[in-house]
């Protein structure tokens, strides 16, 4: 595991503090959406596919100093769309980090050379750079040419100037070859990074391609035989989150999601329950631990749910495991993932309730009010 011994000790820290608050539901890591535009049309992707009037709107760097502070969580993941297109996000990384929140931007890594000067090392910023495997894959995945070539020079550069930078690896049913995957994690230890996020994908309701997705079944088969071939080789590939969550990947335990460990704050406002499933939104943070109904989601409860495995509903749960358990996530980290025992049970699906698709509606809505802003702003310009 890759994850810095400091950053190590202060999520532990602050797991222990909750504990001792008797806190059950905590966040541990904040997704801040500052915007939804991109300069990628990826076709996985479900978190672009917005008209104009909201791929417009931003996030201002006191609107995000107030999520991070209401929030709390020791670790802020800024994703998008592509967060380098926002004009303030150098100002925006400065505020959190003088917070002493450790920030992963995460970024297609097309505009980080041109960026790069903009911003200082810190052990607090992390550049995760979004790679979904060698260039075939990874050109494939976003739907362009000439992509990777890009994002791995841009790799070597932060790297050479002293950043923090990671990987972010993404596995859908069109990369996702176990001995691809095994030359791409070898390949990225040349890199220099500190090491990979790696995750299934999640079937976005709007992804434009639906059939790139795999199911629970099929994650669980594919990231064995990877770490298969990874014993088998004498592989030493670092990975930067917990070795629980790899036991997970690989089909070792039943964790149910812990969707509030991860709570998203977009444009929109706190995206109720989580970052892959958007089905209303709070004004609060408060308001969102407070009185979204969690027990209705998550797998074996809600239809959309079903196949999830994807790092940000499920990392909590490890790392929360890891903590109540360290000695038995000390035995994985060291030998690995278990290939070849029997996997834990599936979770149920028989109850689930069925999926709602509100996302036609939730746009509209959204945009009507933009409408009637702009229409109110005249007016109230005669009036005075």
């Amino acid at each position: 595991m890759a994850v810095p011994v400091i950053q190590q000790l202060r999520v532990g820290a602050y797991i222990m503090k909750q504990k001792v608050l008797g806190n059950t539901r905590y966040p541990l890591v904040l997704m801040l959406e500052p915007l939804f535009r991109c300069n990628l049309a990826c076709a996985g992707c479900g978190k672009i596919d917005y008209p104009d009037e909201i791929l417009n709107k931003r996030l201002t760097p006191e609107e995000c100093f107030q999520a991070v502070d209401e929030c709390g969580a020791p670790v802020v993941s800024i994703p998008g769309g592509e967060p380098l297109l926002h004009k303030e996000i150098v100002q925006i990384v400065e505020g959190i980090v003088a917070r002493k929140k450790f920030v992963y931007l995460c970024t297609n890594a097309l505009l980080l050379k041109k960026k790069i000067d903009q911003f200082t090392p810190s052990p607090y910023l992390t550049f995760s750079v979004h790679l979904d495997g060698l260039k075939q894959e990874h050109d494939h995945s976003v739907s362009q040419d000439g992509v990777y070539e890009r994002a791995e020079e841009a790799i070597r550069e932060a790297v050479a100037r002293g950043f923090r930078v990671t990987i972010n690896c993404t596995l859908f049913n069109s990369n996702a070859v176990p001995e691809r995957v095994a030359q791409f994690f070898d390949h990225v230890a040349t890199l220099g990074v500190e090491g990979v996020t790696v995750s299934p994908g999640y079937a976005y309701e709007r992804a434009p391609v639906q059939d790139h997705f795999l199911s629970r079944r099929q994650t669980k088969e594919l990231f064995r035989k990877i770490f298969r071939i990874g014993k088998t080789g004498g592989r030493k590939w670092k990975f930067n989150q917990s070795s629980m969550y790899l036991d997970f990947l690989a089909g070792n335990q039943s964790y149910h999601c812990t969707p509030w460990g991860n709570p998203t704050r977009n444009v929109f406002g706190w995206q109720r329950p989580c970052y892959l499933v958007g089905e209303g939104y709070a004004k609060t943070f408060g308001e969102l631990m407070s009185t979204t109904d969690w027990d209705s989601y998550g797998v074996g409860n809600y239809e959309k749910c079903a196949n999830c495995m994807v790092h940000s509903g499920f990392e909590p749960s490890a790392v929360i495991d890891t903590v109540k358990h360290p000695l038995r996530a000390l035995k994985v980290m060291l030998r690995g993932p278990d290939t070849e025992a029997p996997m834990a049970a599936e979770i149920p699906l028989e109850n689930q309730r069925p999926a709602q698709y509100v996302f036609e509606k939730q746009v509209k809505g959204f945009v009507d009010e933009i409408h009637s802003h702009k229409a109110e702003q005249p007016a109230r310009a005669k009036a005075s």
